[in-house]
C-alpha cells in the first residue's frame, strides 16, 4: 500500500521502494544511496524541511546496514504535521551514504555517531569523524559481527 508521498514521487518518476507504514501511521520509504541526495534536496522544497533524528542500524549479522531519517513537514500547522521516515540501505563492506548535512544542517552530530557506531560514511559530511569513541579506537561497536576488544578491564562500579 502507498501513500500519499510515495504516490507523489512515483508522479515525478523518483525511484524509491514503498515500505508501507509503521504502528503509527507514518509513511516508510526505501531509497537507494545513489539517490538518496537529490531526493533529500526535494523532499526539502517540498516542504519536509525538518529533520526530527537520523539514525542507523545493523539489519543483519553480515547484511546490510541502514541509515534512517524521520523527516516532518508542517504546513497547515503543528497539528497537522505530516511525518515519513526515509531508510537508506547500503552494503557492509563498503558503507556510503551521501551526507545531507548541507540539506539539513541538524543531521550532523547524528550522522557522525552512525559513522562512530556503525562505520558507515557520509561522503561529503564537513566534520566526519569520530564523536563517541576515541580517534584510535578499532571497529565499530554497534555492528552486529563486532567482537568486543579484550584490552580494557571492566571497572568496579564501588
Amino acid at each position: 500500500m502507498q501513500g500519499t508521498l510515495s504516490i507523489w514521487l512515483a508522479k515525478r518518476g523518483l525511484v524509491h521502494r514503498s515500505l508501507g507504514f509503521d504502528y503509527q501511521g507514518i509513511e516508510t520509504l526505501q531509497i537507494k544511496p545513489e539517490d538518496w541526495h537529490s531526493i533529500a534536496v526535494i523532499l526539502y522544497v517540498y516542504g519536509y524541511n525538518y529533520l526530527r533524528s537520523q539514525c542507523a542500524y545493523d539489519v543483519a549479522p553480515g547484511g546490510l546496514l541502514a541509515s534512517v531519517y524521520h523527516l516532518t513537514r508542517i504546513e497547515y500547522g503543528v497539528n497537522q504535521a505530516e511525518e515519513v521516515c526515509i531508510k537508506v540501505f547500503t552494503p557492509r563492506s563498503n558503507p556510503r551514504i551521501p551526507s545531507v548535512f548541507w540539506v539539513w544542517k541538524s543531521t550532523d552530530f547524528q550522522e557522525r555517531e552512525s559513522y562512530d557506531m556503525l562505520g558507515i560514511t557520509y561522503d561529503s559530511h564537513p566534520r566526519l569523524k569520530r564523536i563517541l569513541m576515541p580517534e584510535s579506537w578499532i571497529g565499530w561497536p554497534l555492528r552486529k559481527d563486532y567482537i568486543a576488544p579484550n584490552f580494557y578491564e571492566i571497572q568496579d562500579a564501588y
